[in-house]
C-alpha cells in the first residue's frame, strides 16, 4: 500500500500541469442518473491534486478530498483553496476517516486501480448513505485511434518501468468486485488535450511508470519522444484523445470482506 501511495510524490508538478481535466458534463449526467444535486455531499477518494473534486466544487457541492499522498494532498489544498466546500482528509479508500453514512456520492478519479477493491467496498458501504451511489472514473487514453497515439503506446511499452502491470484498463474484475452484486453501468464522454513539445514531455513524466531523470533509460526515452513529436506534430502540437469512462452504481450497505 505505501508503495502505491508514494508513486506520485516526485511527479506532483507535472501531474498538476499536464494531466487531463474531467468533463463538466459528468456532473450533469450524475444529476440525471443518480439524483446528485448541489446539496449532495461528495467523497472524492484518491483526490490527488483535485482535478475531479473541482467540477463538483464548482457545482456548489461539499467535497471531502481523501488523499494519502502528502505532496498530492498539499497541491489539491492549494489549487482548491478558493472553494469553501473543499475538505481535505489524510485518508485512503480503505480508511477514509469519514463518519458513517456521511456522503451521498463516492467518486474516484484515475485512482480506483490503486485500491484494495474488497476493503474499499466495505468502507464505501460504511460512509455512503442508504440509497447513495459510487462513480469510478478514468480518463482512458485511446491507444490506437491515431498514428501518434499508436507510436506513444509503443514508447510506453518499450520504456515504461511497470506500465503493463499497473495499467488501469486491467481493473474490470476489481470494478465488478467493488459493486457486486450490483452491476455497474458505463457512460463515456469524449475528452482531449493538445500539447507543444514541453507539454508532451510533461505529460509523459506525470505518469508513475515512466523513467525519471536518474533512470538509465531516461535520455533514450526523451530522444525517442522528440522523434515521435516531430513525426506527428501539426502546427507544433500533438493531440491526446481520451474516453472519459464513468462506471456507476448504487452502493449496497452491510458489506463484508
Amino acid at each position: 500500500m505505501s508503495q502505491s501511495i508514494e508513486r506520485f510524490s516526485s511527479r506532483v508538478e507535472n501531474y498538476v500541469k499536464y494531466r487531463p481535466d474531467y468533463p463538466v458534463d459528468i456532473v450533469h449526467f450524475l444529476e440525471r442518473e443518480c439524483g446528485v444535486t448541489a446539496d449532495s455531499i461528495i467523497a472524492d477518494v484518491g483526490s490527488g491534486t483535485g482535478k475531479l473534486s473541482k467540477i463538483f466544487l464548482a457545482n456548489g457541492n461539499i467535497v471531502y478530498g481523501i488523499e494519502p499522498n502528502a505532496g498530492m494532498r498539499a497541491a489539491g489544498e492549494r489549487i482548491l483553496s478558493q472553494y469553501s466546500g473543499f475538505k481535505s482528509v489524510d485518508g485512503t479508500a480503505e480508511d477514509t476517516k469519514l463518519p458513517t453514512s456521511s456522503v451521498d456520492l463516492l467518486t474516484a478519479g484515475q485512482a480506483f486501480h490503486w485500491f484494495d477493491p474488497l476493503r474499499a467496498k466495505v468502507e464505501a458501504a460504511r460512509v455512503v448513505k442508504d440509497g447513495g451511489w459510487a462513480a469510478l472514473i478514468w480518463n482512458d487514453r485511446k491507444l490506437e485511434s491515431t498514428p501518434f497515439l499508436e507510436d506513444y503506446e509503443a514508447l510506453l511499452l518499450k520504456y515504461g518501468t511497470d506500465y503493463q502491470d499497473v495499467r488501469h484498463d486491467k481493473a474490470a474484475a476489481a470494478i465488478e468486485q467493488f459493486y457486486a452484486p450490483e452491476i455497474a453501468k458505463l457512460k463515456v464522454f469524449p475528452n482531449q488535450q493538445m500539447f507543444d513539445f514541453d507539454g508532451f514531455r510533461g505529460r509523459v513524466l506525470s505518469s508513475s511508470y515512466t523513467p525519471e531523470p536518474h533512470h538509465p533509460t531516461f535520455e533514450a526515452m526523451i530522444n525517442e519522444l522528440e522523434i515521435i513529436f516531430d513525426r506527428h506534430q501539426d502546427d507544433g502540437r500533438v493531440v491526446f484523445d481520451y474516453d472519459t469512462k464513468v462506471f456507476y452504481a448504487r452502493v449496497l450497505r452491510k458489506q463484508t470482506v
